[in-house]
Order: structure tokens, then C-alpha cells, then sequence
């Protein structure tokens, strides 16, 4: 694995390089440099907001070699070159903030095979949520949750590590990064999501006070929390230095934002779209991509989530980049294309499961080199 460059650099950067996208940016150039054979291949350039490359973010931490949001998975995705790990949040019965994807804990854990917990399945209290009958978290104390064990939850994956991890707590992500940035000697970031936030408020569990209080002191890198709940995001603008991202979907293929950026720019610093909200199969009126008018409104954008055993578009077999393009020297597999098009239409960050793929090749593509 190549050494790793920290992501805050002076490198200045603008590429487009949009692959089969109806609605691809025509205002960003094309090649990325020089190809002197000479001097070898140049970096590619960026079209970020802040003109440096974008973050690797570690979704569910390194999600799609370890089982998602355990101590383990987010340690692996920092040795892979991760900016920043991804916590999602729900709550125990005692109130203490673990990480789950889910309130639901029959897919990501062996609850199942606990004859004692037998009797907490239920129907979802959530009226407003999918009506299922499961585990609650907010069912369990803190101690129950620490008996459990983490299970792989996406289909096809290695199940050899389960079993072996705890449930961990949002202190305890905290303390793992801070290990880390001083081990490594960089900064390693944290991007918390409020997972129903509206309904676990209802209940008396409000994300606000613990989430921030657990925030405050940490320096080991960046913070950013996001949500797909507008109220939280709303309640909790100028009570934290860190930035908000809110998250969004399309209601309907090329409906676009479910939320319209310029009412998300009244109170975030980003928004964290669907990757076919970004590059869409099908065009979305007016004529202007997504990147471009989010950051004209001064968002950034970190579309969701880039899976090396799902990747969406053209494939390397299907595509053809000039010779003498740093694309054609770096990009090598379907992957990679996928990467590369988010890149080059000037994303700010990318949520992956496999954060080694996205870091390799984003270090490759500033470098000039593979």
C-alpha cells in the first residue's frame, strides 16, 4: 500500500471526465495535463470546492472487509487510507449513543442466537417505520448490547470475522481515532449520522445533548454529521463547529434532491446525495449538474456509497481514456471507473464500504503516478 499523503495539501485540482452522463459539467477540462513522456504523467486536477482532493469516507468503516460499524472494521479502514470514519447512531434503552446502520439488530448481529433476549422481538414501535418484527436497540441497556456480537449484513460477503466484534460506543469511536491520528501522525475524522432522529425523540432520546457533549474536545480531525432528518440538522446549526451534511434521495428516478439546495444551504454545509442524484441515467431538467450548483451555493457534495461488489456504470471494459491521461495509466478496474467519474465531476467526498480502492486511486491520480 502507498504512503499516505494527508488530504488538506496545497495541491491545486480541477478535472471532468463524465462517462456515458447525459448532464456531465462541459465547463471543466477534459485532460489532465502534460503526457512529455519525458516527465512522466501528470496529477490529475481537481474541481472541488476547496480545490483539494476529496475525503475518503469509511461507510460503516472498511464495511466491505469486516463486519459494518465495529472497533475492528473502522481501525482497518484508517490503515487503508481512510479521511474519515462513518458512525451511524441509534440509542440504548440507557440512553448511551452505540453504533447500528439499523434500530433492527437481526441483520448485523447474532441477537437471534440469545435465548434470553427472545422475549424483546417485537413489531417496530415506530409507527412512521417500516412495520417489521425484530430487535430494538432502544430496547436493550448498554450492558445487553455488549453481549451481542457483529454479523456481515451485506449479501455476499465474507462472514469469516463474526462473531468476533462488540458493539461499539460513540466514545469509543472517538477514542479509536484519536489513537489513531497520533499513532499515524494524521488527522483521522469522524462523521456521525442521526439515525431516525424525529422518532427517537418521541421516546425521550434526543441526539443533541449526547452527541454534541461526546463531540466536544475532539481534535483529531474534521467532524462532520449528517442526517436525512432536516430538524436535527436545523436545531443543532450554530451549536457546533462541526459541518453538517444533510443527506438526500430521489423520490423517483431523475426527480433529483428530495430537498432543494438552496433550502439545505439555509442551514448545512453539504449535502450527501445518492450517487444518481450526482450522474443520472436519466437527465434531470435545467440543464446544470448537481456538483456545479451545490457548490455555487457553497455545498459540498459526498454522494453515497461506492461498493466495489455493486458498481454502477460503464465498466473498464466498455470504456476507452486518451493514452497519455493519468486515467489511462491509474484506472484499471469497474471499480475504479466508478471512483474516477464521481472524481472528475468534482465531488467532495465519497462514502465507500471498501475505502482502500478509493484512497489507492484518488493518492494515484494527485501523484501522477500508480
Amino acid at each position: 500500500m502507498m504512503v499516505r499523503k494527508l488530504v488538506g495539501s496545497t495541491l491545486l485540482v480541477s478535472v471532468v471526465f463524465v462517462l456515458g452522463v447525459s448532464c456531465a459539467p462541459t465547463d471543466r477540462p477534459v485532460d489532465a495535463g502534460s503526457s512529455d513522456a519525458s516527465q512522466g504523467v501528470s496529477s490529475m486536477k481537481w474541481s472541488t470546492l476547496s480545490g483539494t482532493p476529496p475525503i475518503i469516507i469509511a461507510h460503516r468503516g472498511a464495511s466491505g472487509y469486516r463486519p459494518e460499524h465495529t472497533l475492528a472494521g473502522y481501525e482497518l479502514a484508517i490503515a487503508q487510507g481512510a479521511d474519515v470514519i462513518e458512525p451511524d447512531l441509534v440509542f440504548t434503552k440507557d440512553g448511551v449513543l452505540v453504533a447500528r446502520h439499523d434500530r433492527y439488530l437481526s441483520t448485523s448481529t447474532d441477537v437471534a442466537d440469545h435465548p434470553e433476549f427472545a422475549d424483546k422481538k417485537r413489531r417496530n414501535p415506530d409507527p412512521n417505520g417500516e412495520a417489521r418484527e425484530d430487535w430494538w436497540a432502544e430496547d436493550f441497556t448498554l450492558a445487553e448490547i455488549k453481549s451481542l456480537r457483529a454479523r456481515q449484513a451485506f449479501p455476499g460477503r465474507s462472514t469469516e470475522y463474526d462473531g468476533q466484534y462488540e458493539i461499539p460506543t460513540f466514545d469509543e469511536i472517538l477514542t479509536l481515532a484519536t489513537e489513531q491520528a497520533k499513532t499515524l501522525n494524521r488527522s483521522v475524522g469522524v462523521y456521525p449520522e442521526t439515525k431516525h432522529p424525529d422518532y427517537l425523540e418521541s421516546i425521550g432520546l434526543d441526539f443533541e445533548d449526547p452527541m454534541l457533549s461526546a463531540l466536544r474536545g475532539f481534535d483529531a480531525g474534521p467532524v462532520y454529521i449528517q442526517s436525512f432528518g432536516p430538524s436535527i440538522l436545523k436545531r443543532i446549526s450554530g451549536k457546533t463547529d462541526a459541518k453538517l451534511i444533510q443527506l438526500v434521495h430521489e423520490e423517483s428516478p431523475g426527480s433529483g434532491s428530495n430537498i432543494p439546495l438552496a433550502e439545505i444551504a439555509a442551514y448545512a454545509d453539504g449535502v450527501g446525495p445518492a450517487k444518481a442524484i450526482v450522474l443520472p441515467d436519466v437527465p434531470i431538467l435545467g440543464g446544470v449538474d448537481f456538483v456545479t450548483r451545490a457548490h455555487e451555493l457553497g455545498l459540498l457534495v459526498h454522494p453515497w456509497t461506492f461498493r466495489k461488489d455493486q458498481p454502477a456504470g460503464p465498466g473498464v471494459a466498455t470504456i476507452s481514456f486518451p493514452v497519455d491521461s493519468i486515467a489511462a495509466k491509474v484506472v484499471k478496474s469497474d471499480a475504479e471507473v466508478e471512483f474516477y467519474r464521481y472524481f472528475a465531476a468534482g465531488v467532495d467526498g465519497v462514502f465507500t464500504d471498501f475505502p482502500d480502492i478509493g484512497a489507492d486511486l484518488r493518492d494515484a491520480l494527485a501523484d501522477g503516478e500508480d
